[in-house]
Order: C-alpha cells, then sequence, then structure tokens
C-alpha cells in the first residue's frame, strides 16, 4: 500500500524522472560554479531557491539527481551507497574540469557527500553543510545492521520525517519519497560510516547551518560532529527556524545568505574562458 501510494503522488515522466525533480543547471559568465548535492530520498527541487540565489550571484550552478532519486521507488530501492558517492565525485570533476577547484554546498545527505569530497580534495575552496547528515540514531543502527531481517517484515516504512520541513506550503510540494526500506537505511548508514572516517580529514574553510528543531540530526549530534571537523577554519551557526530542510523551510533567507557570504569570503580562482582557472 505504502509503494503504491507513493508511485501514484510520485508519478514519473517520459524520461523516468518525477516533474520537477530533475537536475538543476544555472549558466552564469563569471567563470565562477558551485557544486550542490541533495539529500536522501530527496530531490535538487529542495535547493531551487538556493540555486536561484546563487546564479544571482554570478555562479553557475550545478546540482545533480543522484542515483535513484527523483524516480520510481522500485529505483529508489535499488540505489546503494557507492553510486550516490560517485554520482557527487563525477559531478564535482566534470565542474572542476570547466572552473577549477569549487565550493561544494550540501542538505543532509548531500553535506555528508560534501565531506567525503572535500577530504579527497584539499583544493576545494570552500564547503557549506546545511543539517549535513553526519550521525544515525541508535534505533536506525539497528534497523540498519539487521536490514535483511527487518525487510522479511516491512519491505517499506515511513521515514517519519513529517517534522522535516515545517512550512505547510513548502511541505506539500515536496517531491521526496517519505518511505524507505530497511536496505536503504543500510545504504545511508555506509555512508555514514565515511563521513566518520572523512570527517577529520577535511581541511576545506568549512561552515555548517544546523537547526535547533532538527528532528533528523539532533543539536548534540551536530555539536559532536562538528567538533570532530577538520577544517582548520570552521563555523557553526544555529537556527530557531525550520526542520531539517533548511533550504526551503521557514528562514531559508537567512539559510541562503549564510550560505553566500561563506562563499564570498572564500573565493575560488576564475576560469578562463578556455578553462584554464586564473587568479583574481
Amino acid at each position: 500500500m505504502l509503494a503504491a501510494a507513493v508511485d501514484a503522488r510520485l508519478a514519473v515522466g517520459a524520461d523516468g524522472i518525477v516533474p520537477g525533480a530533475g537536475p538543476i543547471a544555472r549558466d552564469a559568465t563569471t567563470g565562477r560554479a558551485v557544486l550542490l548535492l541533495h539529500g536522501f530520498g530527496d530531490t535538487p527541487q529542495t535547493l531551487h531557491y538556493m540555486a536561484d540565489a546563487l546564479h544571482r550571484a554570478g555562479y553557475t550552478v550545478r546540482a545533480p539527481l543522484l542515483p535513484g532519486h527523483g524516480r520510481t521507488l522500485a529505483d529508489f530501492s535499488a540505489a546503494r551507497a557507492k553510486a550516490w558517492i560517485t554520482a557527487a565525485r563525477e559531478a564535482y570533476t566534470e565542474l572542476s574540469a570547466s572552473f577549477g577547484p569549487s565550493p561544494v554546498v550540501g542538505l543532509s545527505m548531500g553535506g555528508a557527500l560534501g565531506i567525503i569530497l572535500a577530504a579527497e580534495t584539499p583544493a576545494m575552496p570552500a564547503l557549506a553543510l546545511v543539517a549535513p547528515y553526519v550521525s544515525i540514531p541508535r534505533r536506525a543502527r539497528i534497523v540498519a545492521r539487521f536490514h535483511p531481517v527487518w525487510e522479511l517484515v516491512t519491505p517499506y516504512f515511513r521515514s517519519g520525517g513529517e517534522r522535516s520541513i515545517l512550512d505547510t506550503t513548502e511541505r506539500e510540494q515536496s517531491l521526496g519519497y517519505g518511505v524507505l526500506t530497511p536496505r536503504l537505511l543500510f545504504e545511508l548508514s555506509r555512508v555514514v560510516r565515511r563521513v566518520q572516517v572523512s570527517l577529520p580529514r577535511v581541511r576545506v574553510p568549512t561552515l555548517v547551518i544546523h537547526g535547533l528543531n532538527d528532528e533528523r540530526i539532533p543539536p548534540d549530534a551536530a555539536a559532536r560532529e562538528y567538533a570532530r571537523l577538520g577544517a582548520p577554519e570552521k563555523k557553526l551557526v544555529w537556527t530557531e527556524e525550520g526542520g531539517h530542510v533548511l533550504t526551503v523551510d521557514f528562514g531559508r533567507d537567512r539559510v541562503i545568505a549564510l550560505v553566500l557570504d561563506w562563499l564570498a569570503r572564500h573565493p575560488a580562482s576564475i576560469a578562463s574562458a578556455e578553462g584554464a582557472p586564473l587568479e583574481r
């Protein structure tokens, strides 16, 4: 029943993608670029306000649709952590080939992927993490660990993220699945394990924005993992507005302004017309 309800609500188009859930691409002429990464079970739609603001500020913006996301629930169920990490890495490599090392902005699991990329890419000029998924609750860890058993009991279950977006209008417009499988929770836990290794290795200037009302990553867990972040220059900003998906929720304008300011204070080299980076 759950699967049928999701497929009815999120019917895919002729291209196999839910209308409105596709990648975001905004081109600018300044030579500056930024990669945006969306969260687990969501789509680039959660980043459209951020993308528009960055584009107005002169950035070429790329927000890829991660494997399995924005498609049928069966596609999502078949998605794996390795594919998400690979897709993020390939998107960054492609952007860097044209614009040189560029900043990354990640939301939730997209923030986790950004941490992994930053640990691998010391030349990245800046990293901005919005409610990064850097820890997994104990109960979810148990389900993930014993996912083959749980799948026999319940193949699909609600993600329990009704408070992820407190703005009712934005919540109703969300293209997130709202359900997952035990195996998908296991795959998310694999991303988190990779993040745990990557956090101390990050040397990129990093901004973290986290909500005090976040039901996914409680503030104490967020603060604990922030302390493990190895970046010599880092900043943690708390917000009392919104839930977990802060890029579309109440207070999103402040979140966007904080990200814009962080990237402006940590500029990348500007690429030439031929694609070679030029110094400012």
